[in-house]
């Protein structure tokens, strides 16, 4: 394991220099025209244009995007055992633009998919973590993410959204920090913060009727938007409250039994308009509220010692706050690259007496353009506590009064990131990325882990 470890970091260092010699060696000539080995390295796609066919269908409304992601996650030590697994997912997407398409102005179609083939769960099986360290651990299968039509009205100052939709795309957004396009930080809970998913089964309660469509998961849904200015908007939908995980993402079976998912959320944007000289930000509260029964904590525990019978709440809800706000600028706002450093916060919080997890709280920093002649990649620290719930942890104990050592009682999982996003060519990103995971599994059952993922994707 070590020694392949060392032959990844060496491959890394050595593919991460040589964009930098491309760099060195083109400066002297600047003005002569790019080689054939240039354009193949600086055009967006690695297939290129297609002969001039995907200009000119997005020319006519037409845009598609596929994107193939490949993670290496090894875990070095610590959790429920060391060893590594392959893992990977193709992302297609088309989009159709009305105005290009037929002249109707505001209307966008969108269609996106993903296929996993991953083989055994990493994080379930290697380390033990709730907060799931990579991005692309799921199970094998392919998904229908999304399917959707979005309407503009007003100048786009009010729209709504319909279909087969994925919350994370929509809700608790971060917008400068992180996105599909320039993926910075690998662990799931900087993607869409683990506190959300407080809606899903606790492990070991009695079944219920509820989660939640967060990528690659979607479920039909209906969001409205209204964006009055450029610094403010207001944001309100309604989900079905138990999406497909079995068959695809294509069954569809909305009724009472499964609730509704009910997200709303108001952002305010500072430095948003063109004329704005000063570093953009974000700043946003939201809430949601699920319509299912969530079972009461204390009394699952109390009926596992035969002190009772399990009782349920109506309803589940939380609240949440999301900034990330760019700090500083290298150049200025027409930076292609967008030089700098970002940082952000995040807080959720969920009542106690019916949810794993009551609080959740992640932040860090992420450069851009760090290191010299190296203006596209991207370094990043982040760290995300999670707290369990203290109804989890008194009824716990109360069970271990009754039989000892039936539970390790547990308390909180807390994560420490630190990565490096490559952009070696415009088409094609490595990414090497450490984190240390304390109480995988939010209690000392496991020690703390130690992983590693080398991570790649490819635009073609």
């Amino acid at each position: 394991m070590k020694i392949t470890c060392c032959r990844l970091l060496t491959c890394c260092c050595w593919l991460l220099t040589m964009p930098i010699a491309w760099a060195q060696a083109a400066e002297p000539s600047t003005n002569a025209p790019d080689s054939d080995l240039m354009k193949f390295l600086t055009q967006d796609y690695l297939f290129g244009d297609w002969g001039g066919r995907r200009t000119w269908l997005a020319d006519h409304g037409v845009g598609l995007e596929f994107v193939y992601f490949g993670a290496f996650p090894a875990n070095l030590s610590g959790g429920i055992k060391t060893g590594n697994v392959l893992e990977g997912a193709l992302l297609m997407t088309l989009d159709l633009d009305s105005k290009k398409l037929v002249g109707y102005e505001g209307g966008q179609f969108h269609v996106g998919s993903l296929w996993f083939h991953n083989g055994d769960r990493f994080s379930e099986n290697h380390v033990g973590d709730l907060n799931v360290v990579s991005l692309l651990d799921f199970p094998d299968m392919w998904w229908l993410w999304e399917l959707w039509y979005e309407q503009k009205f007003l100048d786009g100052k009010f729209s709504v959204k319909f279909g087969q939709l994925a919350i994370d795309r929509d809700f608790i957004v971060p917008e400068y920090y992180t996105s599909l396009a320039s993926i910075n930080f690998i662990n799931q809970t900087f993607f869409y913060p683990t506190i959300a998913f407080d809606v899903w089964d606790i492990a070991g309660f009695p079944q219920g009727h509820h989660a939640l469509a967060s990528t690659p998961y979607g479920t039909p849904g209906i969001r409205l938007r209204a964006d009055p200015n450029e610094q403010v908007y207001v944001q309100a939908a309604v989900y079905d409250g138990n999406p497909d995980r079995k068959d695809g993402g294509t069954r569809v079976n909305i009724n009472s039994d499964e609730g509704a998912l009910i997200y709303g959320e108001v952002g305010y944007g500072i430095n948003k308009s063109k004329t704005d000289e000063g570093p953009p930000g974000n700043y946003k509260v939201g809430g949601y509220y699920h319509t299912d029964d969530f079972y009461d904590v204390r009394s699952v525990f109390d009926a596992f010692i035969g002190a009772g019978t399990p009782r349920t709440h109506s309803g589940n809800y939380g609240l949440y706050a999301l900034a990330d706000q760019t700090i500083f600028r290298e150049i200025g706002k027409d930076d292609p690259a967008q030089q700098g450093l970002t940082g952000f916060l995040r807080f959720g919080w969920a009542p106690e007496d019916r949810n794993l997890a009551s609080l959740g709280l992640d932040g860090g920093l992420a450069y851009k353009g760090l290191i010299p002649t190296r203006d596209w990649d991207t370094f990043g620290v982040a760290a995300s506590y999670l707290k369990i719930s203290d109804d989890i942890r008194s009824g716990q104990r109360d069970v271990n009064a009754v039989a000892p050592g039936t539970f390790r009682v547990m308390d909180y999982e807390f994560v420490l990131e630190t990565s490096y996003h490559a952009q070696l060519t415009a088409w094609w990103t490595l990414q090497p990325d450490f984190q240390w995971v304390k109480h995988p599994g939010g209690s000392s059952a496991h020690s703390d882990a130690l992983v590693f993922i080398l991570m790649t994707s490819l635009r073609f």
